[in-house]
């Protein structure tokens, strides 16, 4: 499912646009608030949400976004190390983090009585975070070894981070969102502190707040924890390094003795909802005119009609402050090569450019986005999820609301237009994994979207 269509998925019908009532407003000490009312069960899920991922942090100190996630669970000066664990447990209560490239985030899903308990425990870790290298230090060895697990040992993952790195030559999403390995080691108490004194400032946040509750309640509670947290530092504008229009088709490959099963796989440039909406909208529904699963074209032409691939299907990456990513992959059967899947999937691709989609899969893809829209309105946390990264990466709670009128909009010009000017080689790095027994004479790294970092 699209990051732009979960944007969409709590207001996928002005029925549901006018039931949902999303409130907002703005504490006196700028921090956003949101407010998307659930009466189905007495449960509140609380999001507090920081406009600060991986593509912010300085150069040569990659990963400390991630890291400071870690450490903001090492306790304050008013509650030690894991009492706010605890507490959230003993409530019967789930929460967890995680960071992206983009935004980091911090939740807790409990019982609507407990929601002012566990905003005043986020509200005193926006300032109150007490690190000392007895923290830090062990800490930093765990995400360390997260890497390699997660990374270093896993040939998926390594061919995806080099793709990633071979996308954007000029762009912080070029680095992994857990960091370089030589840049993690080097990154100290002092690094933690100045990123959090930076970035964790009520200003540069949003509280997000999904569930059994009325906007005036919550007003009330934000401000008597988080409206007391004062300002720290002054924000401004996200600019970033711009990614120059790329001019040269890239490849990576990657053959190693752990891999079962061969995968081709390939990344295009493209603009992201905030850069482009139209465009977005359009790559959207031509990620489900593809990828539809067993419905879409690709796995149609080369799984059910050609029998060359296993599997197939493609994504896109639409939620992203700037340039993202939309992409294809598939998996050949034992007797193809990968040479003759990527020449299907160069023709089915140069097929969509020349004459556009089907009326049927147009609308077909068209009603499958909106539906499942809805159907995502059946989780609160992801009604909370919805809002934060939509906030947090540009876009608006109007942008929420017309998403499914823009979907429903898409002409086959569109989709044909986008796919002749976006989906071409120069803007694409296609990725090979392979058993070390089929490597060929080239050997380097890429592939899949990457997922935001969670802490362990």
């Amino acid at each position: 499912m699209s990051a732009v269509m979960l944007i969409a998925a709590s207001l996928a019908s002005t029925k549901a646009a006018e039931a949902a009532d999303v409130a907002e407003f703005t504490l006196d000490n700028g921090m956003q608030v949101v407010v998307v009312p659930d009466h189905r069960a007495p449960v509140v899920t609380h999001m507090v949400w920081y406009r600060v991922g991986s593509a912010d942090e300085q150069p040569g100190k990659s990963g400390i976004a991630h890291f400071l996630e870690h450490l903001m669970f090492k306790g304050t000066d008013k509650h030690p190390a894991g009492e706010f664990s605890q507490v959230v447990g003993k409530l019967g209560g789930q929460e967890n983090a995680f960071t992206s490239q983009d935004y980091t985030a911090y939740f807790q899903r409990v019982a609507k009585p407990s929601l002012g308990t566990v905003m005043a425990f986020e509200a005193d870790r926006m300032t109150g975070l007490v690190l000392t290298d007895e923290v830090v230090l062990p800490e930093r060895d765990v995400v360390l070894e997260e890497r390699r697990m997660r990374t270093d040992n896993d040939p998926a993952s390594q061919l995806s981070e080099a793709a990633q790195a071979a996308m954007y030559v000029n762009h912080p999403y070029g680095h992994p969102i857990i960091g370089w390995e030589e840049e993690i080691k080097q990154l100290n108490r002092e690094d933690a502190l100045a990123f959090y004194r930076r970035f964790y400032t009520p200003n540069n946040a949003i509280l997000v707040v999904a569930g059994d509750v009325e906007p005036d309640e919550v007003k009330t509670l934000a401000e008597e924890t988080y409206g007391k947290v004062e300002r720290r530092a002054e924000t401004a504008e996200r600019v970033r390094p711009s990614e120059p229009t790329p001019r040269a088709a890239r490849r990576l490959i990657l053959a190693d003795a752990r891999v079962g099963q061969p995968n081709l796989s390939r990344a295009y440039l493209v603009p992201s909802y905030r850069q482009a909406k139209e465009d977005s909208v359009a790559l959207d529904v031509l990620a489900q005119v593809l990828g539809g699963g067993s419905t879409g074209r690709l796995y149609r032409d080369l799984v059910v009609e050609k029998g060359l691939a296993a599997s197939a299907g493609a994504w896109y990456q639409s939620t992203a402050l700037d340039a993202t990513r939309f992409g294809i992959s598939a998996s050949p059967r034992p007797e193809v090569t990968t040479e003759a899947l990527e020449a299907a999937l160069d023709e089915a691709i140069a097929a969509l450019a020349k004459d556009g989609p089907a009326a049927d899969e147009l609308e077909r893809a068209k009603t499958r986005l909106v539906a499942d829209a809805i159907y995502a309105q059946d989780n609160q946390a992801t009604l909370a999820r919805i809002y934060g990264a939509a906030l947090t990466t540009g876009s608006t709670v109007e942008d929420v609301k017309v998403w499914p009128d823009m979907v429903k909009a898409v002409t086959a010009d569109q989709l044909r237009d986008v796919a002749r000017r976006y989906l071409v080689p120069a803007r694409a790095v296609t990725s090979e994994l392979l058993p070390a027994a089929a490597a060929s004479a080239s050997s380097e790294p890429a592939a899949a979207p990457g997922a935001p970092e969670k802490r362990s």
